[in-house]
């Protein structure tokens, strides 16, 4: 089934982007310099949305043309590329965005044909859906789990591996085997009382590029 891997959904979006020769900068420039000013990480305003596993965006320029046997072919306009894993179901997500982030959708969509505002959330889910693309072919790593235990498996991944370096050898060098055990038994019993961590917290930096081809 396409949009969908487990429990995952996968969100694609191509909305145009405006086209107005009096635009000064352009449009699709105007969306560079702000998406180079987003935060990202747990300041990202797609963390702050319940349910985002991860969420991309691109400005498309053009189909670049690789060479023969293909055949040269460009778009007739700009595209905002919106790329998104959510939880559960995509009507839900879409509203959620738009209570929850208005002014950051705003800023970025009203360069684009046809947006009507975050305002609405109602008209905001139905222009979205219009600009919406089968994401065919979709897997996702952790299909089946939500945004919470991601987190949480990642936090335990992370935990599990500074354990290991920490204590490397010390079964071997220690004349107390229980010294391990009782190590270990501390260690599980702090993890399982650790909060939860924040969305955007284990994403790895990523220095976000701009002024490039389909960037």
């Amino acid at each position: 089934m396409p949009n969908r891997s487990g429990q995952l959904y996968g969100l694609t979006l191509l909305s145009p982007i405006l086209d107005d020769p009096r635009a000064t900068p352009s449009h699709d420039l105007q969306i560079r310099a702000y998406l180079a000013k987003l935060p990202t990480g747990e300041a990202s305003p797609f963390a702050l949305a319940p349910g985002t596993h991860l969420a991309r965006l691109v400005v498309l320029d053009d189909v670049i043309y690789v060479g023969m046997p293909s055949c040269e072919e460009h778009l007739k306009s700009k595209y905002l590329v919106f790329e998104s894993n959510l939880d559960g179901d995509l009507d839900d997500y879409l509203t959620t965005l738009a209570r929850t982030v208005p002014a950051d959708l705003d800023a970025i969509w009203s360069h684009c044909v046809g947006y009507p505002g975050a305002t609405d959330p109602v008209a905001f889910v139905a222009y979205m859906k219009s600009c919406q693309l089968d994401t065919t072919f979709y897997f996702a790593a952790v299909n089946d789990r939500t945004l919470p235990q991601s987190l949480r498996a990642l936090q335990t991944q992370h935990a599990v591996t500074r354990f290991l370096a920490d204590h490397q050898g010390l079964s071997k060098r220690s004349t107390d085997p229980a010294r391990l055990q009782a190590d270990f038994l501390a260690f599980a019993a702090k993890l399982a009382a650790e909060p939860l961590p924040r969305p955007g917290s284990s994403a790895p930096y990523r220095p976000i590029k701009t002024g490039g081809h389909n960037e």
